[in-house]
């Protein structure tokens, strides 16, 4: 699959670095090295750093090209990144997870408790720089926070509910996964001092961007091999998060018999056949094309900020998703 175009900005390199050192800074703690062992354990396990990169893009998508990323614009997509990995340490309390990112998840590692509370110190460390940064940063870190925890309520009160609709599926996501990425374009928008206008447009693509993101990961669910996500496939059908591809299998002519395999429990050939009934009917097909509409949209966006590398990097990004999903051979 092709590289994401944000990676082949002329300082895309040393922009990560600098991301990676920062989170290594923020959550190190001379006196106590066993919180910071644990802080810091998914930030070694490495990732692809994409809020921190979409704050520093969608900081540059409104300097001249070549422009400097100072620190505190690499400081504001770290707060988001912290706020992401934080709720990572809860999610996988949540979900009992042994693995995150190919390594022993936290709770797996050090139990629940410690999990939940090195999570917590993630967050508070992302709201100290976010309050460094200013009041409107501080205030839009909190409210995006809020939004995490309201999507995640969203998604607990539908598990394992076969009438789960689109209604209640997009506000989810939009609290989940849109609002992190929303509040890294916005982030990057405020702290380079951009015209209040650049900074609602950024969030908007962000916003969208996200929606789209969470829909190519939960179409990827139902596509791709155990081996290539490092999970089971279906995992979360598993789990009873049913999500767009699953809504619209549900509401295809072949809904009856998916549903019937759809219980507390699903495993072996049933998560196989699942799988397989979501896969051939047309449920995958209009779910890549909602993706795509959005993805459409968050271009169109982008295109009152700038058309410089930056601003061009980020639609790159956008198109990046869809083709995340031709590159899967589902044969």
């Amino acid at each position: 699959m092709a590289t994401n175009p944000l990676a082949l900005l002329p300082n895309a390199i040393t922009d990560k670095e600098r991301v990676e050192q920062t989170l290594l800074d923020v959550v190190r703690i001379d006196s106590d090295p066993y919180l910071t062992e644990i802080a810091s354990h998914l930030i070694k396990a490495g990732g692809k750093r994409l809020r921190p990169l979409f704050t520093v893009a969608s900081a540059a998508a409104g300097l001249p090209d070549g422009a400097a990323i100072s620190g505190d614009i690499i400081r504001g997509g770290v707060a988001v990144e912290l706020v992401h990995i934080g709720s990572l340490y809860h999610d996988d309390v949540m979900d009992d997870a042994v693995l995150r990112r190919q390594v022993d998840s936290v709770n797996a590692r050090w139990g629940n408790l410690r999990a939940i509370l090195a999570g917590d110190y993630l967050l508070a460390k992302a709201s100290e720089i976010a309050a460094q940064l200013g009041t409107e940063v501080a205030g839009l870190l909190a409210a995006t926070i809020g939004k995490l925890c309201e999507g995640q309520v969203g998604e607990l009160q539908t598990l394992f509910d076969l009438d789960r609709t689109e209604a209640q599926y997009y506000p989810s996501i939009a609290g989940k996964t849109a609002s992190l990425y929303a509040a890294a374009c916005r982030i990057g928008g405020i702290v380079s001092g951009q015209s209040q206008a650049n900074i609602d447009q950024l969030t908007e693509f962000g916003r969208l961007y996200g929606l789209a993101f969470q829909i190519i990961d939960d179409v990827l669910d139902v596509i791709a091999t155990d081996e290539q996500l490092g999970k089971p496939a279906g995992n979360d059908m598993i789990e009873g998060v049913y999500s767009l591809p699953v809504i619209f299998a549900l509401a295809s002519p072949g809904g009856d018999a998916l549903r019937s395999l759809l219980v507390d429990g699903l495993a072996g050939e049933d998560r196989h056949r699942a799988i397989e009934l979501v896969r051939q009917g047309p449920a995958v097909a209009r779910s890549l094309d909602s993706a795509a509409d959005f993805v459409e949209q968050a271009k169109q966006v982008l295109g009152g900020v700038s058309s410089n590398q930056a601003a061009s990097a980020l639609a790159g990004a956008a198109d990046h998703l869809l083709q995340s999903v031709t590159a899967i051979d589902v044969a």
